[in-house]
C-alpha cells in the first residue's frame, strides 16, 4: 500500500518507498507509480552487481529513463545521477549496474491499456 494522495489543487502526491515493490529479477525491483491516463512512470532499483533478468523489448513509444542515484551500466557506457537516456522505438537494452542504481522511467501507452 503506498502513501498516495489527491490535493485540492488536483495532483497527487506519493512517497515512493512506500509503493510496493514487484521483484523481477535478482537484484532488481519495479515500483509503479500513479499517472495520468496515457503515460506509465515506475521506478528501478538495480542491485550492486546485479543485471536486468532478460532484454527489454520496446514497443513503438519507445522508453524514457532517469538515473536518480548509482549507476547504469548499459552495454560498455556508464551514466550517473542526472542523466536521462531516450531509447528508440523498437529499440532493446539489458541494463545492468555494478555499485547499484535507482533509475525513473516513463512511457506512453496505447490508449486501450
Amino acid at each position: 500500500m503506498s502513501k498516495s494522495s489527491m490535493n485540492k489543487s488536483g495532483y497527487c502526491s506519493t512517497v515512493i518507498d512506500t509503493v510496493s515493490e514487484t521483484r523481477v529479477g535478482p537484484g532488481c525491483t519495479r515500483r509503479d507509480l500513479p499517472a495520468n491516463a496515457g503515460v506509465r512512470i515506475w521506478v528501478v532499483d538495480i542491485a550492486p552487481g546485479a543485471e536486468w533478468p532478460r532484454i527489454d523489448h520496446h514497443d513503438e513509444h519507445g522508453e524514457e529513463i532517469f538515473v536518480v542515484s548509482g549507476e547504469l551500466i548499459e552495454g560498455d557506457r556508464r551514466y550517473g545521477p542526472g542523466q536521462h537516456l531516450s531509447y528508440a522505438p523498437y529499440s532493446s537494452h539489458r541494463p545492468r549496474s555494478e555499485i547499484g542504481v535507482r533509475l525513473f522511467g516513463f512511457n506512453l501507452l496505447d490508449r486501450g491499456e
